[in-house]
């Protein structure tokens, strides 16, 4: 569909929608957003929520805003959050910051873009809600004006996302499953509600819709594969225990993976910093998500010349660290056998993290994060294409080949070096 034809489409919806609008709620009592326990829960809310990522920049002040957030349709700076009258939300009623966070509308009534996972905190209560504007009301007030839209026509006119509300948004809060623990229900609130981990880990149509019949089943953002989250065995957590799910969230690393990547942020400021009882919880629900019924793809037969290619490049570059049978060493260097970030559907983040190096993320409970080396300069495209089909289908893995062209695709695009 040719983007003028799209705006068009959604222009149309967006009117209708407009129309058919509701009138917004009126305001309940205000909390006491004096109390410690109201603004201490806020701050817990909105480490789970991870709300820093976004609204925090490097170097910043805290939830002052600007960092730019990327989205396949453009740039986007996160707003200011800080309590500050003239450019962050220091002029929003209790009413205007409810209605962004649930309803995706902010002061006035704009609309806001889904790079703000409205569609994930309008699970969250109205309370939790509350509780977190208590806890940014006391914040150091930042003046740091923000122009937040920064999208080419026609994705700039905010006016298209009735439409697109129209077509991918259900408002309403959480709603307990019936038959399910209370650590169940909990962790499914803090996955679905705050956590929005599908935002990141759900794949996306065409218009950057969540793709509702494969839930976090794996998806492309910002340069790296977030990975499956459901019991598949292979290239899923079905392998994983709870306890391993608890650990990788809480120092970044256990038995089988590490965390690098945009992961390593969401545990560094977030889960790392949830308690205990919240990641069983989280980890109860996780390990509760059906595995997609598919059959694994062939594995690449020894025989073929890129796995003959690749085992020699692994073996002179990686297995000194990941060792010749791919089993790695605990908490240092993570094993690739029947490892299911390696036997991922996308390869993407294999290649980045060979191409440019990754550090392992470093929490309290972990603080030493080991480092793996850059092969940007070292290995050409077809090398590192070998070397990781080898990986993948060796000691008992079995995926997708990667080629040449794959790795060029993500040497090609902007990088941190």
């Amino acid at each position: 569909m040719q983007q003028s034809a799209l705006a068009g489409l959604l222009l149309i919806l967006g009117v209708c929608a407009a129309c058919a609008a509701a009138p917004v709620r009126p305001a309940k009592p205000a909390h006491d957003k004096q109390s410690f326990a109201e603004i201490e829960r806020g701050r817990y809310l909105a480490t789970a929520g991870d709300c820093a990522a976004c609204h925090t920049d490097p170097g910043g002040k805290p939830y002052a805003g600007g960092r730019p957030v990327e989205t396949p349709f453009g740039m986007l700076l996160a707003p200011n959050l800080t309590p500050d009258r003239a450019t962050g939300i220091g002029a929003w009623s209790d009413e205007d910051f409810v209605n962004a966070l649930l309803n995706g509308r902010g002061a006035g009534g704009t609309r806001l873009y889904p790079a703000m996972p409205y569609t994930y905190y309008t699970k969250m209560s109205r309370d939790d809600a509350l509780a977190i504007r208590a806890y940014l009301n006391t914040l150091e007030p930042v003046h740091n004006e923000v122009k937040s839209n920064q999208l080419p026509f026609p994705f700039n006119i905010r006016l298209t996302m009735a439409g697109w509300d129209l077509l991918f948004f259900h408002a309403g809060r959480f709603q307990p499953v019936a038959g399910k623990s209370d650590e169940w229900n909990r962790g499914a609130y803090l996955v679905e509600g705050p956590g929005h981990c599908g935002l990141c880990h759900t794949p996306k149509n065409f218009l950057g819709a969540d793709e509702t019949d494969n839930v976090l089943q794996g998806s492309v953002l910002q340069g790296w594969f977030a990975p499956d989250l459901t019991g598949d065995p292979r290239r899923g957590l079905g392998s994983w225990s709870a306890d391993d799910i608890i650990a990788y969230l809480k120092t970044g690393h256990n038995r089988i993976s590490f965390a690098t990547g945009p992961m390593s942020e969401v545990i560094s400021d977030s889960t790392s910093r949830m308690t205990d009882d919240d990641l069983k919880a989280i980890a109860a629900y996780l390990k509760d998500q059906a595995a997609p019924k598919e059959s694994p793809p062939a594995a690449v037969s020894a025989q073929n010349n890129s796995m003959r290619s690749g085992e020699t490049i692994y073996v002179d570059n990686c297995s000194a660290c990941h060792g010749p049978g791919g089993k790695g060493i605990t908490h240092l260097f993570p094993a690739l056998d029947d490892n299911p970030i390696v036997q991922s559907k996308d390869a993407t983040s294999l290649i980045r993290v060979t191409l440019e190096g990754a550090q392992n993320v470093a929490t309290q409970a972990a603080p030493t994060g080991p480092a793996m080396p850059a092969f940007y300069w070292k290995l050409s495209n077809a090398q590192i294409a070998d070397a990781l089909t080898y990986i993948r289908n060796s000691w008992g893995n079995r995926a997708s080949a990667v080629s040449s062209g794959q790795v060029d695709d993500v040497r090609s695009e902007p990088t941190q070096r």
